[in-house]
């Protein structure tokens, strides 16, 4: 027996158990057998959560128990005792059942580590009862318990509880460790949501307390992706220094993390202040000499003739969603559905310092309920309207350049919008969408997004909160000739 569970919190297999308990069991000698389909009319008494507080009392007293479970700490003399029933185990897990097949003793002996032992009694409790109450810190153990014992709804259930709650706060953090864990465990749906947040809100992530827990490996995954979010290069690469500081890693790792730097997006003064006030690069400047004096030629010419020597679609010229007003706006669109907005914002033509005293001035527009020429109303002869659907169409973007101009020559435009949301009181990226200068708009945008409710996870207080971000991409047609 152990002692009396606390009140779970309803999660996502909440009676499944209980009715595959109520068709299977035998009660008082009568089988209970699945009932036909209801004829029209008839009523169905549900009584379920009658039967998950039997089943609740049913573990928490021991009644008519036929196994001991003997849940020992590894490396202690510590043993937690659980009165537990063959049934219930068998059905909820295969690995319980080939256990109870192969035992000649009266209990199971069942060996945990520490964090796994501290919440065994909350994972026998869903396979009773079906719901389970889950705090962040415990969310790594009982998914340890549900992959070892092949309680696969379970399993599922907390990669989803925990895809939902990257964001939220913790003392140390979290994120990086799930990461770690679901890399370990060959959790891949857990793996990519982990690296998507990380690479989404990667400026909160320098600031927080788990940035210098981060394993070498996943650095290198973020340093080699161009989707990365934050405010500049520049951010990176100082993060990358307090990352090195405090981890001291071997001059090999330093080096190669220092490359992958994309040093052309960083402005000339920039540089010039890193190559005389940071000892991390003062260090290791003959690694990336060559780098650097390929970042100063591209500021220092126009990208037409820089490609005629170089390759300009290497990523040291190739940016990042940076959140830098060179590059982008934000964009709050207050009661979105209302009606069509527009907005104009300038950039830079783009991060050579050959390029960046030009401006470019960018036009987006925003409409709730667009719908495409061939769905909308016409009028026939006679000057009436002729609807042709009823839907109230979806929302749409556009971002065009206000004007074309021939500085445009070898450079194309990457339009990247960035929608936030509010999530376990924080601030987070939402969604981004990609859009080239082939094309106007992004054709799935917010496609599944219900804006007409207040309480849609796409609103922050009723307004949709955007950053539009332009990123200039040299022709892929430039080629270095040799």
């Amino acid at each position: 027996m152990v002692r009396s569970c606390e009140q779970g919190i309803p999660a996502w297999v909440a009676v499944g158990t209980l009715l595959f308990l109520i068709h299977s069991v035998t009660v008082r000698g009568a089988a209970l057998k699945q009932e036909v389909p209801l004829d029209s009319g008839a009523t169905v008494l549900n009584h379920s959560m009658s039967m998950v507080q039997r089943m609740e009392s049913l573990l928490a007293l021991g009644n008519s128990s036929d196994v001991t479970l003997r849940v020992q700490t590894i490396n202690t003399d510590e043993v937690k005792v659980i009165q537990a029933h063959s049934l219930v185990l068998t059905l909820q897990s295969e690995v319980f059942e080939e256990l109870l097949l192969s035992r000649n003793n009266s209990y199971l002996l069942l060996r945990e580590t520490p964090d796994c032992a501290a919440v065994f009694d909350k994972f026998i409790r869903y396979l009773y009862c079906g719901d389970i109450s889950v705090r962040l810190d415990q969310a790594v153990s009982l998914h340890k318990l549900a992959s070892k014992y092949r309680v696969w709804g379970l399993q599922q259930g907390l990669t989803q509880f925990m895809t939902q709650h990257l964001s939220s706060d913790s003392p140390t953090g979290h994120v990086i460790g799930w990461y770690n864990y679901a890399l370990q465990m060959g959790d891949m749906v857990l793996r990519d949501s982990c690296l998507q947040y990380l690479s989404w809100n990667l400026s909160s992530v320098f600031q927080s307390a788990e940035w210098s827990s981060i394993s070498e490996d996943l650095l290198f995954s973020l340093l080699q992706r161009s989707d990365l979010i934050l405010q500049s290069e520049l951010e990176l690469y100082e993060a990358l220094e307090a990352w090195i500081r405090q981890n001291q890693p071997v001059s090999s790792t330093v080096e190669s993390a220092l490359k992958a730097v994309r040093y052309g997006m960083i402005p000339p003064h920039h540089l010039f202040r890193l190559q005389k006030q940071s000892p991390l690069m003062q260090k290791h400047y003959e690694s990336i000499r060559d780098l650097l004096y390929l970042a100063f030629q591209f500021h220092s010419a126009s990208p037409i003739q820089l490609a005629k020597f170089f390759d300009v679609n290497c990523s040291i010229f190739t940016p990042r969603n940076y959140l830098s007003t060179s590059w982008g706006s934000p964009w709050v669109i207050n009661n979105p559905t209302r009606d069509d907005r527009s907005f104009s914002f300038q950039t830079q033509l783009g991060p050579s310092g050959h390029d960046s005293s030009k401006r470019v001035t960018w036009n987006a527009l925003f409409s709730p309920r667009w719908l495409p020429l061939s769905a909308r109303s016409t009028y026939t002869e006679l000057g009436a309207m002729q609807p042709t659907r009823t839907d109230g169409g979806r929302p749409r973007i556009i971002v065009t350049p206000a004007t074309s101009s021939p500085d445009f020559a070898g450079v194309s435009f990457q339009k990247t919008v960035i929608v936030m949301a509010r999530q376990q009181g924080k601030i987070v990226v939402r969604h981004v969408y990609n859009f080239h200068q082939s094309t106007e708009e992004a054709g799935d945008f917010l496609v599944d997004a219900d804006l007409q409710r207040r309480a849609s996870e796409y609103l922050i207080d009723s307004s949709l909160y955007l950053h539009i971000v332009i990123k200039p991409l040299y022709h892929t047609l430039l080629v270095a000739r040799k």
